[in-house]
């Protein structure tokens, strides 16, 4: 019987995820993402390497995941008030990335793992905003960089602290959230118009 790496691999992967998210880099173990995968840690370490080797590939896969639900090109074109709307609706079906980066920011001083080529995917986000003040669509008011930062902030901040978002804005349910993201909407449109 042939062994299934890459249904190990994801199994380990998905279980690292729900872990990480709850508990941070430094509040689990190998051994709990193994019981939650139903693999031996050996197999972890094998694939992954050590604790902190994981998270990052985790953290990679994560951010890659939203690179590919959330792409951005140009908001000359694009509505930045729509990529808001976007970036809520990924941030609420998948709110463990908010959670692992807040993990990140906790667990390390000073630069994180990949910076730099994290770096280069926020830039082509922070061309978009370029593009779009270029063209007369977004404001120049706010440097592009600032700009995409509060973007990203309207968005995901409801998941950053959704305890916060409960006693302001009251619980969860599917008519909030249909409120919740016209407002994140048009706070990003007003915020970005030229």
């Amino acid at each position: 019987m042939a062994w299934d790496t890459e249904g190990t691999k994801r199994k380990i992967l998905d279980a690292a995820v729900a872990e990480f998210a709850a508990y941070g880099p430094d509040g689990t173990t190998i051994a709990r993402i193994a019981q939650r995968a139903g693999v031996n840690k050996e197999r972890i370490y094998y694939y992954f390497g050590d604790k902190r080797a994981l998270f990052t590939y985790v953290l990679r896969d994560e951010l890659a995941k939203v690179a590919r639900a959330v792409p951005v090109e140009s908001l000359a074109s694009e509505d930045v008030g729509e990529y808001a709307g976007r970036v809520y609706d990924y941030h609420r079906s998948r709110p463990e990335l908010i959670r692992l980066l807040r993990w990140e920011g906790l667990a390390f001083d000073g630069e994180v793992p990949d910076e730099e080529q994290r770096r280069e995917y926020y830039n082509t986000k922070t061309a978009a905003v370029v593009a779009g003040q270029d063209a007369g669509a977004l404001t120049k008011e706010i440097d592009a960089d600032h700009l995409m930062l509060f973007i990203l902030a309207l968005a995901g901040w409801w998941f950053t602290v959704p305890q916060v978002a409960r006693m302001i804005a009251g619980p969860e349910s599917e008519a909030e959230h249909v409120r919740r993201r016209a407002a994140v909407v048009r706070a990003a449109q007003r915020l970005a118009r030229s």
